[in-house]
């Protein structure tokens, strides 16, 4: 059963998803990548503040390709997470809801995650023209210098994604890779 989730996300809307549940995500989110999760943190750090509210608010883990004429915003598949784990605590910490990405996620994040009660989705790698149809306003709100890698404000109508790590910290890849252990008899996976 797929799950029709609204942005913001709330705890309480987060407090309902587990591991593996698909998503439809209807609402505002926001794209940032290293350059722009590394400009916000250090700017937080000298008293700056982001340059979007955090509080229940989703961060795509996206650098979209230009549009096209007559379109709304080019390709826009996820960045790999793991390149935003250094700077993703303190933003958990500071109210973000929840991330789509593509990939695990180390310990920090999800020590952040059940910490603050956020969520991380994950959107199909190579899929990014697919996934830009879901997109129907695109305007880049922070950090334009930053071109591909500006801070977006989007506006999204059934968005797909899976729940890779939920509140509590179930991990769809570990779980994944227990099953297999399982199945094949190995401890070495």
């Amino acid at each position: 059963m797929v799950k029709h989730i609204k942005t913001p996300i709330t705890k309480e809307i987060i407090k309902t998803l587990r591991a593996g549940d698909s998503v439809l995500i209807s609402g505002i989110i926001y794209t940032a990548r290293d350059a722009a999760h590394e400009r916000m943190v250090n700017d937080f750090k000298n008293g700056k503040a982001f340059p979007v509210d955090l509080t229940d608010n989703v961060i795509y883990y996206a650098g979209p390709c230009p549009a096209k004429p007559g379109e709304v915003i080019g390709s826009c598949g996820p960045t790999t997470a793991g390149r935003m784990d250094a700077y993703t605590p303190l933003l958990l910490d500071n109210g973000l809801g929840a991330m789509i990405g593509k990939g695990a996620r180390d310990k920090s994040v999800v020590d952040a995650m059940k910490r603050n009660c956020a969520v991380y989705f994950g959107a199909t790698g190579g899929a990014g023209a697919l996934i830009a149809q879901c997109i129907k306003e695109a305007q880049v709100v922070a950090y334009d210098d930053l071109g591909t890698e500006a801070v977006r404000k989007l506006r999204v109508e059934d968005f797909p994604a899976v729940v890779l790590i939920d509140c509590m910290g179930n991990d769809i890849y570990k779980i994944g890779r227990a099953k297999y252990r399982k199945i094949q008899g190995r401890q070495d996976v």
